[in-house]
């Protein structure tokens, strides 16, 4: 099946399964939510003094780790199981396995806060997680008559080696892989988003506007995955003028592609809307990122329009988009969802902008751009925990 059906194939064959573990989506999509605040809350502590960091990672990539694989990783592992169930027809994790995938997650988030553990045993703990994960989904994938989706394994291979980079220097068997580590995490999950929204993001479109076909070129899609693979590999290889022209050339692709998606009242759905808004952030963060490389701007207001406007957007906005499809409900986001989008949209700009205008307030800009991305998510668990952790409003099973 191609990527772009993502809607629901329950089937009724299923056995009961508890509700909060029926279905992927829901265990990562709540953690994702509340790892969105605490995290948030923890950083916020760690940067303003009140809270002192946990030994194992230096302050930054802490920070950096467990943004993208703490929170980022749970998204994705929320949605390839649920994604991948349907593509298949082949049931993914649920109940008691589910469980202890979650618990895997979660332990890997907390065992850097336990006093005199062993170095090697978090390193362990956390690096498990995403081989368990593309285990787990290789029978449903390997299953499935459509070979494209293979790829999904490859990319989760890609980041189990930027994690490892990151854990080599923390133990201290390497000196200078950690910041290699991030970018490709980081290269590799921009690259797994723009597949997937290349796919849903027409066909969402059409399908809640019962619009036209939107606009699709094979020339621009394989122009979008030549320019982000040369910039992952720019980055990995240390070559920061090719990473930043790629970034450039990558920006001007991704202006065009999503120039053939945009159909009348896209503004009219705040749940479509934070898509294309989040896809703007893609252009802009990609600009930014193409500046910074060629030392024409700071790297890490570059880094932030990627990992908060580009990420912090789309995992958002697919969150609750996936929840409502996947538990029965109308495809229509909750007011209190819509202000936490615009929350983390505001911060992102506050976080990026106004830095380069008042520099010497760069820390008042970091916590504030922080307190709207915790309010962001305060709404979304608010509005989606009671979503995820009860049966389907249709009484269908997953």
């Amino acid at each position: 099946m191609a990527l772009t059906q993502l809607h629901d194939h329950s089937r009724d064959t299923r056995q009961p399964v508890y509700a909060p573990f029926a279905l992927g989506f829901r265990p990562f999509f709540l953690a994702a939510g509340l790892a969105g605040l605490a995290l948030m809350a923890l950083w916020l502590g760690i940067w303003t003094g009140v809270l002192t960091p946990a030994p194992y990672f230096d302050v930054i990539n802490w920070h950096a780790h467990e943004m993208l694989f703490g929170y980022t990783a749970a998204v994705i592992a929320g949605f390839l199981l649920t994604a991948v169930r349907n593509w298949s027809g082949v049931d993914t994790l649920n109940g008691a396995p589910l469980a202890a995938l979650a618990g895997l997650w979660l332990l890997g988030r907390t065992l850097f806060f336990v006093p005199a553990l062993p170095a090697w045993t978090i390193a362990a703990v956390d690096l498990v997680f995403l081989p368990a994960l593309a285990l787990s989904l290789a029978g449903p994938i390997f299953a499935s008559p459509n070979k494209a989706n293979r790829v999904l394994l490859l990319l989760l291979g890609v980041m189990f080696t930027a994690n490892a980079l990151m854990h080599l220097q923390a133990l201290g068997l390497t000196a200078a892989t950690a910041r290699p580590g991030i970018l490709l995490m980081l290269d590799t999950v921009l690259l797994l988003i723009l597949m997937i929204t290349g796919r849903v993001l027409p066909f969402f479109t059409e399908a809640v506007l019962a619009c036209s076909e939107c606009r699709r070129s094979r020339l621009i899609e394989l122009a979008t995955f030549a320019t982000l693979l040369g910039m992952l590999a720019a980055d990995v290889g240390g070559w920061p003028r090719a990473a930043g022209l790629m970034a450039l050339a990558a920006a001007l692709v991704q202006l065009v592609r999503v120039a053939g998606w945009i159909k009348p009242g896209i503004g009219s759905l705040p749940i479509l809307l934070v898509l294309y808004v989040a896809y703007a952030w893609v252009v802009v963060g990609l600009l930014l990122k193409g500046l910074a490389d060629l030392g024409l701007l700071a790297p890490n207001l570059a880094l932030h329009a990627l990992t908060i406007g580009v990420i912090g957007g789309f995992t958002l906005g697919m969150m609750a988009r996936v929840a409502l499809g996947h538990t029965g409900r109308m495809m229509q986001s909750a007011r209190l969802t819509n202000l936490g989008f615009v929350l983390l949209n505001l911060g992102a700009l506050v976080r990026i902008f106004p830095p380069l205008l008042l520099p010497e307030q760069y820390s008042l800009w970091v916590v504030l751009s922080g307190l709207l991305w915790i309010g962001a998510f305060a709404a979304f668990v608010w509005v989606y925990a009671p979503v995820l952790v009860r049966a389907r409003v249709d009484g269908k099973p997953g």
